[in-house]
C-alpha cells in the first residue's frame, strides 16, 4: 500500500510540471511566430532598409556640410560625426546579420528631402558666414531628430519582438544620435548664433 501511495503521489506532481512543461513549449513557439510571421516584423526589416539607406546617403552628405561650413568647430563637429555615422551604418549591417537578412537599402524619401532642404540652406547663405553656419547647424538637428525619431522607435519595436540583442545596438546609436544633437545645440548658443545676429545685411 506505501508503495502504491508513493507512486499515485509522484505521479499527481508529474502531471503540472508535464503541463507547465508543454505549455512553456507552445509559448516559445508562439513567440517564434511572432518574430518571423507577424506585420509588425515585416515592417520592422523595411524600416531598417529605410534608416540604411538614409545613413549611407549621410555618408556622401556629411562632406559637404564640412566644406560648406566656416567655423572650425562647425567643420570639426561634422567631421567627427561622419567616422559616427559610418560606424552607425556598421552596426546596421551588423543588425541585419543578427536578424538572418541581408543588409539592404531602400530610398528614404524623408532623409533625402531632409538633406535637400540643407543643400538649399547653403545655396541661399553667403560663404564665410556664421548665419550660413546657424543654418547648417538647423539642418544638422532636422537629420539627428528624425534619426532619434527612428532609432527609438525601431528599438521598442525590437523588443517587442524578441530581438533585445538587436535593440541594444539600436539604442547604442541612439544615445549618439541624441549626444550630436546636443553638441549641436550648445554650438548654436555658445558662440554661432550671437555672431550670426551681428552680422550686418
Amino acid at each position: 500500500m506505501s508503495t502504491k501511495h508513493a507512486t499515485a503521489g509522484h505521479t499527481a506532481h508529474a502531471t503540472p510540471a508535464s503541463k507547465e512543461s508543454k505549455s512553456h513549449s507552445n509559448k516559445s513557439a508562439s513567440n517564434k511566430g511572432k518574430e518571423t510571421d507577424s506585420r509588425l516584423e515585416e515592417f520592422f526589416h523595411d524600416e531598417l532598409k529605410d534608416i540604411y539607406w538614409a545613413e549611407n546617403h549621410l555618408v556622401k552628405t556629411l562632406p559637404k556640410m564640412t566644406k560648406a561650413a566656416s567655423g572650425q568647430e562647425l567643420k570639426n563637429a561634422f567631421t567627427e560625426h561622419l567616422e559616427v555615422t559610418k560606424g552607425h551604418v556598421s552596426r546596421l549591417d551588423k543588425v541585419f546579420e543578427l536578424l538572418g537578412h541581408k543588409a539592404e537599402a531602400k530610398k528614404c524619401e524623408a532623409m533625402e528631402g531632409i538633406t535637400k532642404e540643407g543643400e538649399s540652406i547653403i545655396e541661399d547663405t553667403e560663404d564665410g558666414t556664421a548665419t550660413r553656419d546657424a543654418g547648417l547647424i538647423m539642418a544638422g538637428q532636422k537629420v539627428e531628430h528624425y534619426e532619434i525619431a527612428t532609432y527609438g522607435a525601431l528599438a521598442r519595436i525590437a523588443r517587442t519582438l524578441g530581438h533585445d540583442d538587436v535593440a541594444k545596438i539600436l539604442e547604442s546609436t541612439l544615445a549618439e544620435e541624441k549626444q550630436a544633437d546636443e553638441s549641436l545645440t550648445d554650438l548654436a548658443e555658445s558662440s554661432v548664433n550671437e555672431e550670426a545676429a551681428e552680422e550686418a545685411k
